[in-house]
C-alpha cells in the first residue's frame, strides 16, 4: 500500500498490526515490542529495495516473516504464516465466485454482494469489481449536488464511508444506482378506497413497484366488512380478507415471473367489523406467504383493554356501530395468534401520528412491510445504516472482568459519519426514478429519509455491557439521540443550502420554530439484513441470534464459524485438548449459557436471543424509540414454551413505553422453523472430519444454499449465503 505523501511501497502502521495479531494469538501483549520489529521490517525493506515504489505481492509478507524468525518470534512467526496461508485461501475462494474484490472483504460479505448488488450481463456473469460497485453507487448519488466541485467532494465522502462499511445505504441504492434501474427507494405506502376500480389500481401500482424489489404497506380499513352491501351490483362485499388473497396471489405471480421476492404489510383498524376474521387469516400455515399484517391500535382501544371495556366495531362504509364486543376478547384473540405463528403484529397509530411531521398534508394510517417506517399514501422512504462496531476506539484501559482492551463510542467520528450519511440519504431522494409519478410528488414533498445503525449487539459485547441490562439502555437513548440530533442539524443546513421540504409550512418543524428543514423525518431502525451481512455485523439493534452459525465454503461444504469475540475469550481460558470440545458445544447449542467452562461474566455478555426474557427485548426497541423520528422494526423473541401471557406482557409493555409497533416470535411456531442454532430438534446431520463439521441441511431451509433462515427484523434471512424473503 502506498502511503501519501512517501515513497515507500509499504505502509508501517500496517506492519505493526499484522505482527501485533499474529503475537495476540499466541498470547504476545507487548505491543512496543510489535512497534521495534515493524520499523526493522521497514529498514529491511528500504534496504532490500531502495528504489521500489510500487507494491509487488508478497514482498512485504517475506519481510516480515524473514525479521520474525531472526528475531527469534518463532511462535509469532509461525501464527502470521499461518495467516498468510488463510488469506492466500481466502483468495482462492473468492477467485471462485469469479469476482475481483479490491476491499478485501470477507467471503460470506462477497458471496452476498455477489447475489444483491453487482451488475451482472445477460448471461448472469459479473461485469464489475467490488470497487467498482461502490464507485458507481457514490458517483450516481454525487449527481444530485449542484456544482462539480460539491460533486467531487461528495462522491469521495460518500465513496470512503460505503468501502471503509462505516455506513451502506439500503438494498436498493446499493444495487440501482448508477444503473438503467434507478428506483432507490426501499418502502411505499399505497391507498386502498372503496371501490372495484381503485382496489385493482393500487394492486397494479403495487407490482410495479414490487418489480424493482420494494415493499409496500396498504391500510385496508376503509375497505367495506364481509357480506355488507355494494349498490351498484345489488350483492355483497367479499371484505378485506378476500382482498388479501387477491394482493397476495398478484405478488406470488409477480415472482414467478422473474419479479424480485418483495412482500406487503396489511394494516387494519382495530375498529373495523372483519377484525377477528383478520387476526384469525393465517390460522391455517402457508397461507399468504406474501403478506405480513398488523392491527391498527389506538390508545382508546388499549384502555378499554386494561379496564376490560367493550369496544364499539363500526362499518367505515356508513359509520355506524354494528357490533359490541370485549375489548380484550380481541387483545387476546390477537395475541394468541401472535403466539401460535407470529402474525399478527400491532401498529400504534396515535403514536405513530404524534410524531407525524406532516399532519397537515393527512393522518399516518399504514406503515411499510418490516413495520419501521410510518408512511402517507403514495410515500416512499429510503433507508441506510451507520455501522457502530466502526464507531468505536480504545479507551486507554482494560476491563476489570475480562483481558481485552477498553472500547468507548468515538464520538468525533460518529457525528462525521451521521453528517455524512443524512448528505447521501437525501441525494437518493434528488436521483431516485420512482416508477410513479404520484409516488413522485409525493416524496419530494416530504423528503424522509431513514438513517439507522447496525452491529448494536457487537459493540455491546465489545464494551463489556449485558444486552439486557440498564446500562444498554442508557447507552442505546444516548446513542440514538446523538444520532437524530445531528441528523437534524444536518438537515437543517441542507434545508438552509438546498431548500426545505416543501411541505415544511404548516409542519411539526416549523410550529417548533424551526426555519428550514431539508428532511421531515431523518432517522429510522430498519432491517439490516444483508448489509449488516456485507459488513459482517449484527443486525439492527437485535440481539445475537447465535454464537455460531454454519457458513458456506467453496464446495458447498458447511463449516462452523464462533462469534469472533468470544473465541477470543476462549483463547484466553489456555483450555488445552479441552478448547475443541468447548467450540463444539457451542456449535451444538448455539449458546454459552449451558457451557460449564464459560464464566458467569461472559455468559452475561455473550447472550443471545433467546437467553433473553422477552419484556428486555421491549425495553430496548423503546429505548432506540424515545429518540427516532420514524420506527424501530425489531423482533421480540421468545422461547418455545412461552405462553399466549407472555405475548400480552410484551404487547402491553411496547404500548406502555412508547414503541409505534412490535412484532412476536416464538421460537418452534412454524413448521419452518425460522431460528435453528445447533442440532437440537432438527433434522441435521453432523459428521466430524479433521475437527470441522460437514453439515447437510434440511433441502427446503435456504432455496439458496440450505443453509437456517432466521426471523430478523420480521423477515427471513440466511446468515450463511445472503438470501432474504424481503429483499429489501
Amino acid at each position: 500500500m502506498k502511503v501519501k505523501g512517501s515513497a515507500t511501497f509499504f505502509d508501517t502502521a500496517e506492519i505493526l498490526q499484522q505482527i501485533f495479531e499474529a503475537a495476540q494469538s499466541v498470547g504476545g501483549k507487548d505491543k512496543q515490542l510489535a512497534d521495534k520489529l515493524s520499523q526493522k521490517v521497514a529498514a529491511f525493506l528500504k534496504e532490500k529495495y531502495p528504489k521500489r515504489q510500487q507494491k509487488v505481492d508478497g514482498e512485504v509478507d517475506d519481510a516480515i516473516e524473514q525479521v520474525l524468525m531472526e528475531e527469534g518470534h518463532i511462535n509469532t512467526a509461525r501464527a502470521f504464516i499461518l495467516k498468510r496461508k488463510q488469506l492466500a485461501d481466502y483468495r482462492k475462494q473468492i477467485s471462485s465466485l469469479g469476482i475481483k474484490d479490491e476491499l478485501g472483504l470477507p467471503y460470506n460479505s462477497v458471496v452476498v454482494i455477489k447475489n444483491k448488488y453487482l451488475q451482472k450481463d445477460e448471461l448472469g456473469k459479473v461485469t464489475e469489481s467490488t470497487n467498482e460497485w461502490l464507485l458507481r453507487v457514490a458517483k450516481a448519488l454525487a449527481k444530485a449536488e449542484d456544482s462539480e466541485k460539491d460533486r467531487q467532494k461528495a462522491e469521495k465522502e460518500f465513496y470512503l464511508v460505503m468501502s471503509s462499511l462505516e455506513f451502506l445505504p439500503a438494498g436498493r441504492t446499493l444495487a440501482n444506482a448508477g444503473t438503467i434501474n434507478g428506483q432507490l427507494a426501499n418502502c411505499f405506502v399505497l391507498p386502498l378506497e372503496d371501490n372495484v376500480e381503485e382496489i385493482f389500481e393500487a394492486v397494479k401500482d403495487s407490482s410495479i413497484l414490487k418489480k424493482n424489489g420494494g415493499g409496500v404497506g396498504f391500510s385496508f380499513s376503509k375497505i367495506r366488512p364481509k357480506g355488507d352491501f355494494i349498490a351498484t351490483t345489488t350483492g355483497s362485499a367479499c371484505g378485506p380478507v378476500a382482498l388479501m388473497k387477491i394482493l397476495d396471489s398478484a405478488s406470488e405471480i409477480l415472482l414467478q415471473a422473474g419479479g424480485r421476492r418483495s412482500g406487503n404489510m396489511v394494516v387494519l383498524s382495530v375498529s373495523h367489523p372483519d377484525v377477528l376474521e383478520f387476526i384469525s387469516c393465517k390460522e391455517q400455515q402457508n397461507v399468504l406467504n406474501q403478506i405480513n399484517y398488523s392491527l391498527g391500535i389506538s390508545d382508546k382501544f388499549m384502555d378499554s383493554v386494561v379496564k376490560n371495556k367493550d369496544w364499539a366495531l363500526v362499518n367505515p362504509r356508513t359509520g355506524r356501530v354494528v357490533q359490541k364486543v370485549s375489548a380484550k376478547s380481541i387483545f387476546e384473540l390477537a395475541s394468541y395468534h401472535a403466539w401460535k405463528n407470529g402474525d399478527p403484529g400491532m401498529i400504534f397509530l396515535d403514536r405513530i401520528n404524534k410524531d407525524n411531521p406532516t399532519p397537515h398534508v393527512g393522518p399516518i394510517e399504514a406503515v411499510n412491510l418490516c413495520g419501521e417506517q410510518p408512511l402517507l399514501p403514495y410515500e416512499a422512504c429510503n433507508l441506510g445504516s451507520i455501522n457502530l462496531v466502526k464507531m468505536l476506539k480504545v479507551s486507554g484501559s482494560k476491563y476489570k472482568v475480562l483481558s481485552n482492551e477498553k472500547y468507548e463510542v468515538d464520538w468525533e467520528k460518529l457525528e462525521r459519519t451521521v453528517r455524512v450519511a443524512t448528505r447521501m440519504l437525501d441525494n437518493v431522494i434528488t436521483v431516485c426514478r420512482y416508477p410513479l409519478a404520484q409516488v413522485d410528488r409525493v416524496v419530494k414533498a416530504n423528503r424522509k429519509i431513514g438513517l439507522g445503525v447496525m452491529g448494536w449487539a457487537d459493540i455491546l459485547v465489545k464494551m463489556c455491557i449485558s444486552y439486557d441490562s440498564d446500562e444498554s439502555l442508557r447507552l442505546a437513548e444516548k446513542l440514538m439521540k446523538f444520532i437524530t440530533d445531528t441528523s437534524h442539524d444536518e438537515s437543517q443546513k441542507l434545508g438552509r443550502k438546498k431548500g426545505s421540504f416543501s411541505n415544511f409550512p404548516g409542519s411539526l418543524w416549523q410550529k417548533k420554530g424551526y426555519r428550514a428543514m431539508r428532511n421531515s423525518t431523518c432517522t429510522t431502525i430498519a432491517p439490516t439484513g444483508s448489509i449488516s451481512m456485507t459488513a459482517g455485523v449484527s443486525s439492527g439493534i437485535e440481539p445475537l441470534f447465535a454464537l455460531s452459525y454454519f457458513k458456506q465454503v467453496m464446495g458447498g461444504m458447511k463449516l462452523p464459524e464462533i462469534n469472533k469475540e468470544l473465541l477470543k475469550e476462549i483463547e484466553k481460558l489456555n483450555l488445552g485438548p479441552q478448547k475443541e470440545e468447548i467450540i463444539e458445544e457451542i456449535v451444538h447449542q448455539g449458546s454459552v449459557q449451558q457451557v460449564n467452562k464459560i464464566s458467569e461474566t461472559l455468559k452475561k455478555v455473550f447472550v443471545t436471543a433467546m437467553d433473553i426474557d422477552p419484556l428486555w427485548h421491549v425495553r430496548m426497541q423503546a429505548a432506540f424509540q424515545k429518540y427516532t423520528d420514524n420506527a424501530v422494526s425489531k423482533t421480540i423473541n421468545l422461547s418455545q414454551n412461552a405462553t399466549t401471557k407472555d405475548v400480552e406482557k410484551a404487547f402491553l409493555l411496547a404500548h406502555k413505553l412508547g414503541c409505534k409497533g412490535i412484532t412476536v416470535y416464538r421460537d418452534k411456531s412454524r413448521d419452518l422453523q425460522v431460528l435453528n442454532v445447533g442440532f437440537q430438534g432438527s433434522k441435521v446431520s453432523p459428521s466430524v472430519v479433521n475437527n470441522k463439521i460437514n453439515v447437510i441441511l434440511d433441502p427446503d431451509s435456504c432455496p439458496n444454499c440450505q443453509g437456517k433462515l432466521v426471523r430478523e427484523e420480521g423477515c427471513l434471512n440466511c446468515p450463511s449465503c445472503g438470501f432474504s424473503a424481503c429483499s429489501v
